[in-house]
């Protein structure tokens, strides 16, 4: 899968840091703007490392996710694109 949507993050010490989207989606249940997006570092393992974030547009804020559904949810989408590129 290849997207170019770049987007710029503060971190806590105010630094900017570009990121890439990898996708975003929308839950109908809740109403929830998920994006899910890498910074193209890599973990002990060798593993592109991937985030999510809810995106507030009232506020334009970037939140975590901390439900554990939502989590599951994301890592599903992550492991089925995963699988259609293997």
């Amino acid at each position: 899968m290849k997207n170019n949507d770049i987007l710029i993050l503060k971190n806590d010490k105010d630094q900017e840091i570009q990121v890439e989207v990898l996708f975003t989606y929308v839950s109908k249940d809740e109403d929830k703007n998920f994006i899910v997006y890498t910074d193209h570092s890599k973990d002990s393992d060798g593993k592109e490392k991937v985030y999510a974030g809810i995106y507030d547009e009232k506020e334009s804020m970037l939140n975590p996710v901390v439900e554990k559904e939502d989590y599951d949810m994301i890592e599903n989408i992550l492991s089925s694109i995963e699988n259609k590129n293997n």
